[in-house]
Protein backbone atom coordinates (compact mmCIF):
# COMPACT_ATOMS: atom_id res chain seq x y z
CA UNK A 1 0.00 0.00 0.00
CA UNK A 2 1.43 3.13 -0.98
CA UNK A 3 0.87 5.88 1.58
CA UNK A 4 1.43 9.58 0.55
CA UNK A 5 0.64 13.65 2.29
CA UNK A 6 -2.57 14.82 0.78
CA UNK A 7 -2.10 17.91 -1.55
CA UNK A 8 0.81 17.57 -2.52
CA UNK A 9 3.39 16.30 -4.93
CA UNK A 10 6.54 14.92 -4.89
CA UNK A 11 8.92 15.45 -8.31
CA UNK A 12 12.15 14.14 -9.36
CA UNK A 13 14.38 15.59 -11.80
CA UNK A 14 16.78 13.68 -13.28
CA UNK A 15 19.23 14.64 -10.54
CA UNK A 16 17.28 13.14 -8.07
CA UNK A 17 16.18 10.28 -10.17
CA UNK A 18 19.86 9.47 -10.90
CA UNK A 19 21.09 9.79 -7.03
CA UNK A 20 18.19 6.97 -5.50
CA UNK A 21 18.30 4.38 -8.62
CA UNK A 22 20.57 1.19 -7.87
CA UNK A 23 21.15 -2.23 -9.82
CA UNK A 24 19.83 -4.44 -7.58
CA UNK A 25 16.90 -1.92 -6.48
CA UNK A 26 15.70 -1.96 -10.04
CA UNK A 27 15.90 -5.66 -10.38
CA UNK A 28 14.12 -6.57 -7.65
CA UNK A 29 11.18 -3.69 -9.07
CA UNK A 30 11.27 -5.12 -12.43
CA UNK A 31 11.13 -8.67 -10.92
CA UNK A 32 8.13 -7.96 -9.06
CA UNK A 33 6.57 -6.30 -11.70
CA UNK A 34 6.94 -9.55 -14.19
CA UNK A 35 5.74 -11.72 -11.77
CA UNK A 36 2.99 -9.26 -10.95
CA UNK A 37 1.97 -9.63 -14.77
CA UNK A 38 2.72 -13.49 -15.07
CA UNK A 39 0.07 -13.74 -12.36
CA UNK A 40 -2.78 -11.26 -13.59
CA UNK A 41 -2.46 -9.32 -10.92
CA UNK A 42 -1.19 -6.20 -12.87
CA UNK A 43 -2.58 -5.15 -15.81
CA UNK A 44 -1.09 -3.90 -18.74
CA UNK A 45 -2.97 -1.38 -20.44
CA UNK A 46 -2.96 -1.16 -24.28
CA UNK A 47 -0.15 0.64 -25.68
CA UNK A 48 -0.07 4.38 -27.36
CA UNK A 49 2.77 4.62 -29.85
CA UNK A 50 2.42 7.13 -32.66
CA UNK A 51 4.76 9.14 -34.85
CA UNK A 52 4.31 12.32 -35.06
CA UNK A 53 4.99 15.52 -37.77
CA UNK A 54 8.34 16.48 -36.23
CA UNK A 55 9.83 13.21 -36.99
CA UNK A 56 9.38 11.85 -33.32
CA UNK A 57 7.71 9.29 -32.08
CA UNK A 58 5.69 9.67 -28.80
CA UNK A 59 3.86 7.17 -27.17
CA UNK A 60 1.87 6.12 -23.21
CA UNK A 61 2.34 3.09 -21.38
CA UNK A 62 0.13 2.81 -18.39
CA UNK A 63 -1.14 0.07 -15.94
CA UNK A 64 -2.09 -0.47 -12.49
CA UNK A 65 -1.63 -3.47 -9.66
CA UNK A 66 -5.38 -3.02 -7.51
CA UNK A 67 -4.33 -5.18 -4.87
CA UNK A 68 -1.51 -2.59 -3.95
CA UNK A 69 -3.23 0.47 -5.07
CA UNK A 70 -0.26 1.21 -7.70
CA UNK A 71 -1.34 3.23 -10.94
CA UNK A 72 0.18 5.02 -13.05
CA UNK A 73 1.53 6.11 -16.60
CA UNK A 74 4.95 6.64 -18.57
CA UNK A 75 4.77 8.90 -21.47
CA UNK A 76 7.82 8.38 -23.70
CA UNK A 77 8.95 8.25 -26.99
CA UNK A 78 12.15 8.97 -29.22
CA UNK A 79 13.35 12.27 -31.27
CA UNK A 80 16.31 11.69 -33.62
CA UNK A 81 16.70 14.99 -34.11
CA UNK A 82 17.64 15.80 -30.10
CA UNK A 83 21.15 14.36 -31.21
CA UNK A 84 21.81 17.63 -33.24
CA UNK A 85 20.87 20.16 -30.15
CA UNK A 86 23.33 17.63 -27.77
CA UNK A 87 20.26 15.82 -26.11
CA UNK A 88 19.43 12.51 -25.69
CA UNK A 89 16.45 11.00 -28.05
CA UNK A 90 14.49 8.75 -26.13
CA UNK A 91 12.87 11.05 -23.71
CA UNK A 92 10.45 9.71 -20.79
CA UNK A 93 8.43 10.98 -17.33
CA UNK A 94 6.60 9.05 -15.38
CA UNK A 95 3.46 9.98 -12.87
CA UNK A 96 1.99 7.99 -10.37
CA UNK A 97 -1.16 8.33 -8.99
CA UNK A 98 -3.84 7.81 -6.24
CA UNK A 99 -5.72 5.37 -7.63
CA UNK A 100 -9.02 6.25 -5.06
CA UNK A 101 -9.29 10.06 -6.01
CA UNK A 102 -7.42 10.52 -9.51
CA UNK A 103 -4.39 12.68 -7.54
CA UNK A 104 -1.27 12.53 -8.82
CA UNK A 105 1.22 12.09 -6.11
CA UNK A 106 4.76 11.99 -7.83
CA UNK A 107 6.45 13.02 -10.99
CA UNK A 108 9.30 11.49 -12.31
CA UNK A 109 12.29 12.45 -14.66
CA UNK A 110 11.48 8.85 -16.46
CA UNK A 111 15.26 8.64 -18.75
CA UNK A 112 17.09 6.56 -16.09
CA UNK A 113 14.27 4.94 -15.08
CA UNK A 114 13.14 3.55 -18.39
CA UNK A 115 17.10 2.77 -19.08
CA UNK A 116 17.67 1.17 -15.86
CA UNK A 117 14.62 -0.90 -15.93
CA UNK A 118 15.37 -2.31 -19.54
CA UNK A 119 18.86 -3.35 -18.26
CA UNK A 120 17.69 -5.04 -15.58
CA UNK A 121 15.22 -7.26 -17.49
CA UNK A 122 18.07 -7.99 -19.94
CA UNK A 123 19.81 -8.86 -16.92
CA UNK A 124 17.27 -11.38 -15.85
CA UNK A 125 16.78 -12.71 -19.16
CA UNK A 126 20.49 -13.71 -19.11
CA UNK A 127 20.32 -15.43 -15.75
CA UNK A 128 17.64 -17.51 -16.96
CA UNK A 129 18.47 -18.42 -20.26
CA UNK A 130 21.47 -17.78 -21.22
CA UNK A 131 24.09 -20.56 -20.98
CA UNK A 132 26.16 -19.53 -17.63
CA UNK A 133 29.31 -20.13 -18.87
CA UNK A 134 28.72 -17.73 -21.95
CA UNK A 135 32.30 -16.41 -22.88
CA UNK A 136 31.40 -13.98 -25.30
CA UNK A 137 28.84 -11.72 -26.94
CA UNK A 138 27.81 -9.76 -30.01
CA UNK A 139 26.48 -6.92 -28.98
CA UNK A 140 24.72 -4.40 -31.47
CA UNK A 141 24.61 -0.63 -30.70
CA UNK A 142 26.97 1.66 -28.53
CA UNK A 143 24.44 4.08 -27.19
CA UNK A 144 22.63 4.31 -23.20
CA UNK A 145 20.96 0.87 -23.42
CA UNK A 146 23.53 -0.76 -25.58
CA UNK A 147 25.92 0.07 -22.40
CA UNK A 148 23.44 -0.64 -19.65
CA UNK A 149 23.12 -3.96 -21.28
CA UNK A 150 26.43 -5.02 -21.27
CA UNK A 151 26.83 -3.30 -17.42
CA UNK A 152 24.07 -5.96 -16.58
CA UNK A 153 25.91 -9.05 -18.77
CA UNK A 154 28.79 -8.57 -16.90
CA UNK A 155 27.24 -8.76 -13.46
CA UNK A 156 25.37 -11.39 -14.81
CA UNK A 157 27.43 -14.00 -16.66
CA UNK A 158 30.41 -14.59 -14.50
CA UNK A 159 32.54 -15.91 -17.44
CA UNK A 160 31.74 -12.93 -19.97
CA UNK A 161 35.39 -12.33 -21.31
CA UNK A 162 35.22 -10.98 -25.01
CA UNK A 163 32.68 -8.44 -26.55
CA UNK A 164 32.49 -7.40 -30.20
CA UNK A 165 30.40 -4.63 -30.53
CA UNK A 166 28.72 -2.93 -34.03
CA UNK A 167 28.25 0.76 -34.51
CA UNK A 168 25.15 2.00 -36.60
CA UNK A 169 28.23 3.87 -38.88
CA UNK A 170 30.77 1.01 -38.42
CA UNK A 171 33.17 3.34 -36.77
CA UNK A 172 34.75 2.41 -33.60
CA UNK A 173 32.88 4.22 -30.60
CA UNK A 174 36.29 5.58 -28.06
CA UNK A 175 33.73 6.50 -25.06
CA UNK A 176 31.92 3.77 -24.93
CA UNK A 177 35.09 1.51 -25.08
CA UNK A 178 36.28 3.89 -22.38
CA UNK A 179 33.70 2.90 -20.16
CA UNK A 180 34.40 -0.76 -19.99
CA UNK A 181 37.94 -0.15 -19.99
CA UNK A 182 39.79 -3.27 -17.64
CA UNK A 183 36.27 -5.07 -17.30
CA UNK A 184 36.38 -6.89 -20.42
CA UNK A 185 37.92 -7.69 -23.88
CA UNK A 186 35.97 -4.96 -26.17
CA UNK A 187 36.48 -4.35 -29.38
CA UNK A 188 35.21 -3.07 -32.37
CA UNK A 189 33.90 -5.05 -34.72
CA UNK A 190 32.84 -3.91 -38.24
CA UNK A 191 31.24 -7.42 -39.50
CA UNK A 192 28.09 -8.25 -37.46
CA UNK A 193 27.77 -11.91 -39.08
CA UNK A 194 30.97 -12.42 -38.02
CA UNK A 195 30.82 -11.61 -34.68
CA UNK A 196 27.72 -13.44 -33.86
CA UNK A 197 28.71 -16.37 -35.19
CA UNK A 198 31.77 -16.70 -32.71
CA UNK A 199 29.37 -15.52 -29.61
CA UNK A 200 27.55 -17.12 -26.80
CA UNK A 201 25.17 -14.45 -26.35
CA UNK A 202 23.66 -11.55 -28.82
CA UNK A 203 22.07 -8.73 -27.50
CA UNK A 204 20.70 -6.15 -30.15
CA UNK A 205 20.04 -2.47 -28.36
CA UNK A 206 19.60 -0.15 -31.49
CA UNK A 207 16.67 1.84 -33.17
CA UNK A 208 15.26 -0.99 -35.03
CA UNK A 209 15.71 0.44 -38.29
CA UNK A 210 16.73 -2.65 -39.98
CA UNK A 211 18.06 -6.18 -39.61
CA UNK A 212 21.38 -6.64 -38.27
CA UNK A 213 22.51 -9.92 -38.97
CA UNK A 214 21.53 -13.17 -40.73
CA UNK A 215 19.72 -16.18 -39.17
CA UNK A 216 22.23 -18.69 -40.03
CA UNK A 217 25.34 -16.85 -38.57
CA UNK A 218 23.33 -17.72 -34.52
CA UNK A 219 25.36 -20.93 -33.53
CA UNK A 220 23.85 -23.59 -31.48
CA UNK A 221 23.42 -22.81 -27.83
CA UNK A 222 23.22 -18.74 -28.48
CA UNK A 223 21.33 -16.56 -26.20
CA UNK A 224 19.96 -13.58 -28.02
CA UNK A 225 18.43 -10.37 -26.13
CA UNK A 226 16.59 -7.75 -28.46
CA UNK A 227 15.63 -4.75 -27.14
CA UNK A 228 15.17 -2.09 -29.89
CA UNK A 229 11.94 -3.42 -31.56
CA UNK A 230 9.05 -1.26 -29.35
CA UNK A 231 7.42 0.11 -32.47
CA UNK A 232 5.65 -1.57 -35.26
CA UNK A 233 7.70 -1.90 -38.38
CA UNK A 234 10.77 -1.99 -35.77
CA UNK A 235 12.78 -4.78 -36.94
CA UNK A 236 16.09 -6.24 -35.69
CA UNK A 237 16.15 -10.16 -35.83
CA UNK A 238 16.43 -11.93 -39.09
CA UNK A 239 13.62 -13.82 -40.33
CA UNK A 240 14.24 -17.93 -39.84
CA UNK A 241 15.75 -17.41 -36.32
CA UNK A 242 12.64 -17.37 -34.38
CA UNK A 243 11.37 -20.89 -35.28
CA UNK A 244 15.01 -21.92 -34.56
CA UNK A 245 14.73 -20.82 -31.09
CA UNK A 246 12.61 -20.85 -27.79
CA UNK A 247 11.22 -17.41 -27.82
CA UNK A 248 10.95 -15.92 -24.07
CA UNK A 249 8.60 -12.30 -23.88
CA UNK A 250 7.74 -9.49 -21.49
CA UNK A 251 4.52 -9.40 -22.60
CA UNK A 252 2.73 -11.68 -25.27
CA UNK A 253 0.69 -9.42 -26.99
CA UNK A 254 2.78 -6.58 -27.11
CA UNK A 255 5.27 -8.62 -28.32
CA UNK A 256 2.60 -9.21 -31.09
CA UNK A 257 2.05 -5.59 -31.64
CA UNK A 258 5.03 -3.77 -31.58
CA UNK A 259 8.14 -6.21 -30.65
CA UNK A 260 9.82 -8.85 -32.82
CA UNK A 261 6.71 -11.46 -33.25
CA UNK A 262 5.00 -8.71 -34.95
CA UNK A 263 6.51 -10.49 -38.13
CA UNK A 264 5.85 -13.82 -36.94
CA UNK A 265 3.05 -13.57 -34.80
CA UNK A 266 2.10 -17.56 -34.43
CA UNK A 267 5.59 -18.12 -32.86
CA UNK A 268 5.07 -19.54 -29.50
CA UNK A 269 6.18 -17.89 -26.67
CA UNK A 270 6.87 -17.93 -22.91
CA UNK A 271 6.94 -14.42 -20.33
CA UNK A 272 9.75 -14.14 -18.71
CA UNK A 273 7.47 -13.67 -15.77
CA UNK A 274 6.02 -17.20 -15.15
CA UNK A 275 9.55 -18.29 -15.47
CA UNK A 276 10.43 -15.59 -12.26
CA UNK A 277 7.69 -17.22 -10.95
CA UNK A 278 8.44 -21.16 -10.82
CA UNK A 279 5.54 -21.71 -13.39
CA UNK A 280 7.50 -22.26 -16.47
CA UNK A 281 11.09 -23.29 -17.13
CA UNK A 282 13.42 -21.12 -18.38
CA UNK A 283 16.37 -22.66 -20.61
CA UNK A 284 16.67 -26.32 -21.02
CA UNK A 285 19.77 -28.79 -20.31
CA UNK A 286 20.01 -28.84 -23.89
CA UNK A 287 23.10 -27.18 -24.68
CA UNK A 288 21.86 -26.66 -28.32
CA UNK A 289 19.08 -24.61 -27.50
CA UNK A 290 18.66 -21.30 -28.76
CA UNK A 291 16.68 -18.94 -26.76
CA UNK A 292 15.49 -15.58 -27.68
CA UNK A 293 13.83 -13.07 -25.06
CA UNK A 294 11.94 -9.96 -26.76
CA UNK A 295 11.77 -6.85 -24.98
CA UNK A 296 9.14 -4.40 -25.62
CA UNK A 297 9.06 -2.97 -22.08
CA UNK A 298 5.88 -3.28 -20.41
CA UNK A 299 4.63 -0.14 -18.00
CA UNK A 300 4.42 -2.37 -14.69
CA UNK A 301 8.74 -1.75 -15.06
CA UNK A 302 8.09 1.67 -15.10
CA UNK A 303 5.54 1.40 -11.99
CA UNK A 304 7.28 -0.60 -10.10
CA UNK A 305 10.56 1.46 -10.23
CA UNK A 306 8.97 4.68 -10.26
CA UNK A 307 7.02 3.54 -6.58
CA UNK A 308 10.28 2.18 -5.01
CA UNK A 309 11.89 5.84 -5.75
CA UNK A 310 9.19 7.87 -4.41
CA UNK A 311 9.44 5.58 -1.30
CA UNK A 312 13.25 5.81 -1.13
CA UNK A 313 13.15 9.82 -1.74
CA UNK A 314 10.06 10.16 0.98
CA UNK A 315 12.27 8.86 3.52
CA UNK A 316 15.26 10.66 2.41
CA UNK A 317 13.80 13.87 1.86
CA UNK A 318 14.79 13.93 -2.07
CA UNK A 319 13.05 15.90 -4.65
CA UNK A 320 11.47 18.76 -4.65
CA UNK A 321 7.35 18.28 -2.51
CA UNK A 322 4.81 21.11 -4.30
CA UNK A 323 1.79 22.10 -3.16
CA UNK A 324 -1.15 20.64 -5.43
CA UNK A 325 -4.36 20.98 -4.69
CA UNK A 326 -7.18 18.21 -6.09
CA UNK A 327 -9.99 19.27 -3.77
CA UNK A 328 -12.39 22.57 -4.47
CA UNK A 329 -11.62 24.93 -2.08
CA UNK A 330 -14.78 25.84 -1.19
Amino acid sequence: MTTHKQDTLRVLDMHAVDRLLGMDEVSEAVTEAFVLHSRAQGRVFPVIREPLHTGGVFGIKAGDVASQDLLGYKAAGFWPGNRQQGGEPHQATVMLFDPATGRPYCLLDGNAITTLRTGAAGGLGLARLARQDSASLALFGAGVQAAIQLRFALRTLPHLKRVRYMTFDGKPDAAFERRFDGQVDLRHAVDGDAAVAESDVVITATPGARVLFRAESVRLGTHVTAVGSDTKGKRELPEGLLPRARVFVDDAVQSRQIGELQWAPETACVEIGAVLDGAEAGRSEDPAEITVFDMTGIALQDLTVARMLYRRASLEGVGTSLDWPWRSAG
